[in-house]
């Protein structure tokens, strides 16, 4: 029979197991994204392809919704196309897929690593899926912008971003074309190399003959073009084969039914107003007096031209400058 002494260590000891498991369990809690209440209507495109659509705006605008992601549903499993802006956002999108489909969610492909792509991977990866994402990666995560756009976002975004959201590495890194196949369906990967961003890719879907592709292409709206080498972004877009797409989700605004299209419009953005700032840099004009000489009247009445191209500009001035000093 246990003396008293030994029942008490036991009790002591049980004491400090429940304490234990109650602050893990809490943690655990904690650690659940907070629910969103944003509208996200799933849209359907083919027979295996759905994408959510965010709203044309900032980062900030429609608490973080404002990009795109799709999923493709096969009775073998699912695989996911960028996790959005925030755990709660993928959530809420994983709440989405599950209105059509019960099957694992196997996958998840990055197109490139943005914040408002990459914020909800934790909850994708706290699901068991493998995540897959485009070499140049790594220049964004190993870059003290990273970390600090997290916290940006943290108190932007709160409590959608919060201190619980994580950075999250892939489990494979493309850098050439790559075919994965799932279910009865085939993701061609292709590895495009830094455009918009230190690393981008576009998914082919087949035989549903959808190209998902991240930010090379913005429809209905002014791109973001941030830091991006838009003197590559525009080859990207010149050699890109649309032969046989019956459609195209872009990385933001509708998924376009002529790719086509889709593709010249974002294409004509850009060498516009690479063309406007060109001719600036050549004859040493200063930025604001060349933006206020150039004609942007084709571009105005497009959501987020207010917002984003006015920075869009000036950092392609400053490549320019840079192109022409040939650094």
């Amino acid at each position: 029979m246990a003396s008293s002494h030994t029942k008490s260590i036991l009790y002591a000891f049980c004491l400090c197991l429940s304490a234990a498991l109650a602050v893990g369990m809490s943690k655990v809690a904690a650690a659940e994204p907070t629910p969103i209440d944003i509208d996200m209507p799933l849209r359907k495109v083919s027979d295996h392809v759905y994408y959510v659509q965010g709203m044309a705006g900032i980062a900030t605008d429609n608490k973080g919704f404002i990009s795109n992601a799709a999923a493709i549903v096969t009775d073998d499993g699912i695989a996911v196309v960028d996790a959005l802006g925030s755990p709660s956002l993928a959530k809420r999108f994983i709440d989405e897929i599950r209105t059509v489909s019960d099957a694992p969610i196997k996958t998840v492909i990055v197109t490139h690593y943005h914040a408002d792509h990459i914020y909800g991977l934790q909850v994708f990866e706290d699901l068991g899926a493998r995540i897959i994402a485009p070499g140049g990666f790594q220049d964004y995560l190993d870059s003290p912008a990273a970390e600090e756009r997290l916290e940006e976002r943290r108190f932007s975004l709160d409590p959608w971003v919060n201190e619980d959201t994580r950075l999250v590495s892939p489990d494979v890194v493309i850098t050439e074309q790559t075919e994965i196949g799932l279910g009865d369906v085939t993701l061609d990967i292709r590895y495009l190399g830094p455009a918009h961003s230190d690393g981008d890719l576009a998914v082919l879907v087949s035989p549903d003959n959808v190209l998902i592709s991240g930010d090379i292409i913005f429809e209905g709206r002014v791109p973001f073009t941030g830091s991006a080498d838009t003197k590559r972004w525009l080859t990207v877009l010149e050699s890109l084969d649309d032969t046989g797409i019956d459609a195209l989700i872009p990385g933001h605004g509708p998924a376009a039914s002529e790719p086509a299209e889709a593709v010249s419009r974002t294409l004509d953005y850009l060498k516009y107003t690479r063309e406007q700032m060109s001719a600036a840099v050549a004859e040493m004009v200063p930025f604001a007096e060349a933006y206020e000489a150039a004609d942007w009247s084709r571009f105005q009445k497009l959501p987020a031209f207010d917002a984003a191209h006015r920075r869009n500009a000036y950092g392609i001035y400053l490549s320019l400058e840079q192109e022409m000093l040939g650094e």
